[in-house]
Parts: C-alpha cells; sequence; structure tokens
C-alpha cells in the first residue's frame, strides 16, 4: 500500500524518473481496490457515480504518472502511451512493455530504482 500512497503523496503528477515493476503494479493493484470500494459505496450511498467520478479524477495523474515512469524504466519514452490509441493492439503492446523488466543500470531517464533502495 506503501506505493499507491507515495504514487498520491509524493509523485502526484511527477512524470520524470523511472518507477519499477513492483511500484507500478502495486498501485495498479491497490487502484482497482480502492476503485471497487469506492464504487460499492458510490451505489450503496445511491449517489449514481458521483462519487467514483470524483475518485477517478483524483487518481487520474498519478496513474499516468506512474505509467509514464515505468515506461522510462523500460527505457522507452512515455509518448507510447499513445500506443492506446490502436484498438486492441496497442493495449496488449503497453501491457507487454508494462511487464518487461528494467533497463539494467542507468539510462537516459535516470538511475536505476532497484539500486536506490
Amino acid at each position: 500500500m506503501n506505493y499507491f500512497i507515495s504514487c498520491i503523496r509524493d509523485k502526484y503528477c511527477c512524470f520524470d524518473g523511472r518507477a519499477r515493476r513492483k511500484e507500478y503494479w502495486m498501485f495498479v493493484l491497490f487502484n482497482f481496490i480502492a476503485s471497487f470500494v469506492v464504487g460499492f459505496i458510490d451505489g450503496f450511498l445511491g449517489m449514481q457515480g458521483i462519487i467514483q467520478g470524483l475518485y477517478c479524477l483524483a487518481v487520474f495523474l498519478p496513474g499516468l504518472g506512474v505509467t509514464v515512469r515505468r515506461l522510462h524504466d523500460t527505457d522507452r519514452s512515455g509518448w507510447m502511451l499513445l500506443l492506446l490509441l490502436i484498438p486492441l493492439i496497442g493495449a496488449i503492446i503497453l501491457f507487454i512493455f508494462e511487464c518487461m523488466d528494467g533497463t539494467p543500470g542507468e539510462n537516459r531517464f535516470g538511475p536505476n530504482p532497484k539500486e536506490l533502495e
């Protein structure tokens, strides 16, 4: 949960640097769980998606930032997110990039986050 909180609190709109796989996938996992809980509460209170929409707005930039930093870890530009404009194939390619191990050592986006911890 520390990775999720770190992305929200410390790196809210941070697009530079690198994010290791663990940081990215822990953010995705806890974001999924939190989204489910918020959606449940939203439905229980009969708010018709208002709370869910506010939550999505709140985590949009941190999610985008951690995804760009994850791409940086594999030595790819954040502009690779535009692959999502290609139906299905773009999402599959991006998923593969997110699952790949980061480049060892320093790359053009900064030092290896595995070596920093």
